[in-house]
């Protein structure tokens, strides 16, 4: 494959690259948001069947994701359990839609997040949190002001990885969302597309950019773990 390149302000890399990001920028916040809980409440909670939610928050790590895809489609889909309701209801449909992939790039990144915040909450000194306590705060309080900020490089470090993560999505999007330029088609479903079409000026600078910002996140994810930082 020859090394060419494409113009960066040529649409047909815009397009994917910033619906890519947004893709990923939704997906992050709703992975921290529900993988800082759920790794909040299995971390604090010695309940039964505890170690079964931790394997389901985890399994997405280890399922090929057209298995999550089909998942997704038996509850989001326009004849699914959730998707019908939607549809009927409110009239909304995520099949073939952005918030679609930001759904499956949620539940590919969902596990990164909850591993890496379990981690960092597990580490948090209990003496901590029982001295908020004693001084009236409530349980809300305690995690908002002693334990997140104690375990926030785990968090953020979960975060970038599930940024990552959710940049390079591509069977659990491409069953939900299809692969539909200017609409669904993300940073990896254009270079299954270029390559497909031969189009190898379009291929090397979107794998080029991709590669660049995963090594980035990698290293500052490092950096972050490192004791001292």
């Amino acid at each position: 494959m020859s090394m060419v390149w494409i113009d960066l302000s040529a649409p047909e890399f815009l397009s994917p690259l910033l619906l890519t990001l947004k893709v990923a920028g939704v997906a992050v916040l709703l992975s921290l948001i529900l993988g800082v809980a759920a790794a909040y409440a299995l971390s604090r909670r010695n309940f039964f069947g505890r170690d079964f939610l931790d394997a389901v928050c985890t399994l997405p790590i280890v399922m090929p994701p057209t298995v999550l895809g089909y998942y997704l489609l038996v509850f989001i889909g326009r004849r699914g359990i959730i998707g019908q309701w939607l549809q009927e209801t409110f009239g909304i449909t995520l099949m073939f839609t952005w918030q679609g992939a930001a759904l499956a790039a949620t539940v590919v990144a969902f596990p990164l997040v909850f591993k890496s915040a379990r981690a960092a909450l597990e580490s948090v000194g209990e003496q901590y949190e029982n001295a908020a306590r004693t001084l009236g705060q409530n349980e809300l309080a305690v995690f908002l002001r002693v334990s997140l900020p104690l375990a926030f490089r785990g968090v953020l470090s979960g975060g970038m990885l599930a940024f990552a993560r959710a940049m390079g999505e591509f069977g659990a999007t491409l069953m939900v969302a299809g692969n539909l330029p200017g609409r669904t088609q993300t940073l990896s479903l254009a270079v299954y597309s270029a390559v497909q079409a031969g189009n190898d000026a379009l291929a090397n600078t979107l794998v080029f950019i991709i590669s660049i910002v995963c090594v980035v996140i990698l290293m500052i994810t490092s950096k972050l773990l490192q004791p001292g930082f």
